[in-house]
């Protein structure tokens, strides 16, 4: 079968970046594996290496297929399974988390409202199976009642709207994602508000549409949104992206180097836990 241009594309997505983040595993700081935080499974309360010290909590998803992230005290280092990129990646989130004073942990067998009761900040990124109807309702609660949600998809090659629900969670909010969008030229950009307090470059290529909220990450091409935010009442917040690079640190695409993406990761984590 002859491939299309769009697959062509993705396959050259693919490729580059599996050779940056092996690149960025090499010679990126990161810890030993021994000193990663929260090493144990986490549905109610924090485990026992849980730092203390820490003012905030910010829980990863890891329960439902999620493509990029995982934690690396889980996985056994093999040839082909990503363990050096999971390594790197997390001692990165875990900076960011310190940078705003909370720590990091994970959410590996399902989301749960006991669970949600110790966290502050929810991060689901790229997800590919289906959240229960108890989970969505968990999640919705928890924003209702103050919690942060940071939730982040991408276009349909990683997943898509039929696999993973992601949209029944943040509809009550009136933020929905779409389809693939038909710009697809690398590189994106913040404009000053809330989030960044100044226009910032953004890494993406190939992201997903989204409706509602405000919208803050803008393609370079088309100024269409593929990042929006929104505030509740109560204190809520939620920041929903339709990419995931700058969510997975990476800082150069498509002959372009120089994306602050841990800077941007910072000024996301400091306005969801602010």
């Amino acid at each position: 079968m002859k491939k299309t241009n769009n697959q062509v594309l993705l396959q050259v997505k693919i490729v580059a970046f599996i050779v940056w983040v092996s690149l960025s595993a090499c010679s990126g700081p990161h810890k030993e594996k021994g000193t990663i935080e929260n090493n144990t499974d986490h549905t109610a309360k924090a485990p026992p290496d849980q730092p203390t010290e820490r003012n905030y909590r910010v829980y990863m998803d890891i329960s439902h297929g999620q493509k990029f992230w995982n934690n690396p005290n889980d996985m056994v280092k093999t040839a082909g399974n990503n363990y050096e990129r999971v390594k790197w990646m997390t001692s990165q989130i875990q900076n960011t988390a310190s940078s705003v004073d909370a720590s990091v942990g994970y959410f590996n067998s399902g989301i749960t409202a006991e669970g949600l009761t110790d966290c502050d900040l929810l991060f689901i990124h790229i997800p590919s199976t289906q959240y229960s109807e108890e989970e969505v309702s968990s999640i919705i609660k928890f924003v209702e009642d103050g919690g942060s949600l940071f939730l982040v998809m991408d276009e349909d090659y990683w997943t898509n709207l039929t696999k993973t629900n992601v949209n029944d969670i943040i509809k009550p909010f009136d933020i929905q994602f779409g389809g693939n969008s038909p710009d697809k030229k690398s590189g994106g950009h913040t404009k000053a508000g809330v989030i960044t307090n100044e226009s910032m470059k953004v890494n993406c290529h190939g992201t997903r549409t989204l409706t509602g909220g405000t919208a803050f990450c803008f393609q370079d091409q088309s100024e269409e949104a593929f990042g929006v935010y929104k505030e509740l009442e109560n204190g809520g917040k939620m920041v929903v992206m339709g990419d995931g690079m700058a969510s997975l640190y990476m800082t150069e695409w498509d002959g372009v180097k120089g994306y602050p993406s841990h800077e941007f990761m910072q000024m996301v984590f400091q306005w969801l836990l602010g």
